[in-house]
């Protein structure tokens, strides 16, 4: 039934990305375009979820297709292993290395989510450190704009900010703004003063 309700299908994808923050970015590795709907618990275990709304996530072809598959890994008592994005904070079971790019598990979840969905392959480990270039860049130039009192292009700046790829790289930003040496970090106390801007705290 799954597989004939393209119509279906389609209105989820578009309801799910409606409530994408950003780009319409894969729920587990948060770079790749995202291309469909994964059930989170795969139809191989639990077939009669296939229609279930808290079932599905937006994620891409790689992740989906080549990482996941009917991957499901389970603990003792028969929980899920893999973090769900959408019903808990992923920051309880991994933690971002600006420095590096790469995800630390914190959690027997975090380990498992690493490791089946491939976290830490090499393009997504060199684009996050890529992003974390790219957002410290975008905070400096609307830090300037500011300044300069064009707030138009600015705000170009914030949303430009908001939709890239990678939020994860904002959101680890913004939790290391408060802790010491953040200005070494995060590329000057100018980055760190705007990561204090009310508008990025979404």
């Amino acid at each position: 039934m799954w597989n004939s309700a393209k119509g279906l299908r389609d209105e989820l994808t578009a309801q799910l990305a409606l409530m994408a923050l950003g780009i319409r970015a894969c729920m587990y590795c948060g770079g790749c375009l995202s291309t469909g709907i994964d059930h989170f618990e795969p139809l191989t275990q639990a077939p009669l979820r296939a229609f279930d709304w808290l079932n599905h996530l937006l994620a891409c072809a790689h992740c989906n297709s080549h990482q996941k598959r009917d991957l499901f890994p389970r603990d003792e008592q028969g929980r899920p292993l893999l973090i769900d994005p959408s019903s808990e904070d992923p920051d309880d079971h991994l933690e971002l290395m600006l420095a590096t790019g790469t995800y630390e598990a914190l959690t027997p979840r975090g380990e498992a989510t690493i490791d089946v969905f491939g976290l830490n392959r090499d393009d997504l480990v060199r684009s996050r450190r890529y992003a974390v270039i790219r957002t410290a860049s975008m905070l400096r130039d609307r830090s300037r704009l500011l300044q300069e009192g064009d707030t138009e292009r600015a705000g170009e700046v914030l949303v430009s900010l908001l939709g890239q790829p990678f939020a994860g790289v904002l959101h680890a930003m913004l939790r290391y703004r408060d802790l010491p040496g953040a200005a070494l970090v995060l590329g000057g106390q100018q980055v760190v003063d705007m990561l204090a801007d009310p508008t990025l705290h979404l």
